[in-house]
């Protein structure tokens, strides 16, 4: 069976047929988060350090690092990013242990983070443009690092799911000429938005079952594109990743976190309490609020796309025993009552007098 090896200093990841699939965190990435970018830019790198503690909590067990900003000092990448990402990178395995997605479209920036990487990390991405073959290919061969393959090429990215699985075959071809077996490419076959494209999700699950059965590759997608533009998105989502991968699909990237609420909706829901007349206890905190109106949590913790994956894993075998779904379960003790035992008593046995 294909095992795809991404390893940290101490922990390995197995992407695989026969093993739980694997999370890969996407929250470290500035791409469409203007706050991100802005503390980049400064020099802030708070909102790196919570998001790569946080999904690893949410059981992440690879992080995807991205420091694609385009500072309004320097508008050039090639110059910024690829210290940017050595900083990042550093600083994130420097708070978590578990391997690393090196992310980046500018070369000088794939190169930076596989030299600061421990172990054995992940390369995202190549596709099958001739430029970008001949970029990335060296450098997955020269640091023997495994490689996320994508299926568009010089024309584009096709709707035609014949044409993207032929991309992919094209790059799996193109790596073993530099010496790069197949089972160090992950594939990731193109999620279309499930609002423009009717097909999206089927085609995606009959390309999966290819690439497995045809090429004998492990792959990934970014899982939040199904559901892009549309009502109640973690709704498609939870759907979409048990059933994709029931055709095979090993791994995604994808945000593993339910985000805190809002102060201000807290507030405006309050106000919507208050207006109907409950009242409620004085020490009540927001977070019990929150549990008690359905509101979700104050803070970051695993999300509903979390609870479908856990679920599938243990469904197809992957969590033998069920021990991950029901740790996953299990509530977590309320203040004070951490280390206690059955009934809520500390300590071991009562001795007899």
């Amino acid at each position: 069976m294909t095992r795809t090896i991404v390893e940290s200093k101490t922990k390995t990841a197995v992407i695989g047929f026969d093993e739980p699939f694997c999370v890969i965190g996407e929250r470290i990435n500035p791409t469409g988060r203007k706050k991100l970018a802005a503390e980049l830019e400064a020099g802030d790198f708070s909102t790196v350090e919570a998001d790569a503690v946080a999904q690893v909590a949410a059981g992440a067990t690879v992080l995807d690092i991205n420091a694609g900003v385009v500072y309004n000092s320097n508008p050039d990448p090639n110059q910024t990013e690829p210290p940017l990402m050595t900083k990042v990178v550093e600083l994130v395995q420097g708070l978590v242990d578990v391997p690393l997605c090196i992310d980046s479209s500018v070369p000088g920036a794939l190169e930076a983070g596989l030299a600061a990487a421990h172990g054995r990390p992940l390369l995202n991405s190549v596709t099958g443009e001739e430029e970008r073959l001949e970029l990335v290919l060296p450098l997955v061969k020269k640091y023997n690092v495994p490689v996320v393959a994508i299926s568009n090429d010089d024309t584009g990215i096709s709707e035609d799911p014949d044409v993207r699985f032929a991309v992919a075959k094209k790059i799996v071809e193109r790596a073993a000429d530099y010496g790069i077996p197949a089972h160090d490419i992950v594939v990731d076959p193109l999620v279309m938005p499930i609002g423009a494209m009717a097909t999206a999700g089927q085609q995606v699950f009959t390309l999966v079952r290819r690439l497995r059965e045809e090429l004998g590759v492990n792959t990934t997608c970014g899982a939040s594109n199904i559901s892009f533009g549309l009502p109640n998105r973690h709704g498609i989502n939870n759907a979409f990743l048990p059933m994709a991968m029931g055709a095979g699909m090993t791994s995604a990237i994808m945000n593993p976190i339910a985000l805190p609420v809002k102060q201000s909706e807290i507030e405006a829901k309050k106000a919507e309490v208050a207006a109907l007349g409950i009242v409620l206890p004085e020490d009540m905190d927001d977070e019990t609020f929150c549990q008690l109106f359905g509101l979700g949590s104050t803070k970051p913790k695993a999300g509903k796309e979390m609870e479908a994956i856990r679920a599938a894993n243990f469904l197809t075998n992957n969590d033998p025993h069920g021990g991950e779904w029901i740790k996953f379960n299990k509530a977590p003790p309320k203040p004070g009552e951490e280390g206690r035992g059955r009934g809520g008593r500390t300590g071991g046995r009562r001795r007899r007098a």
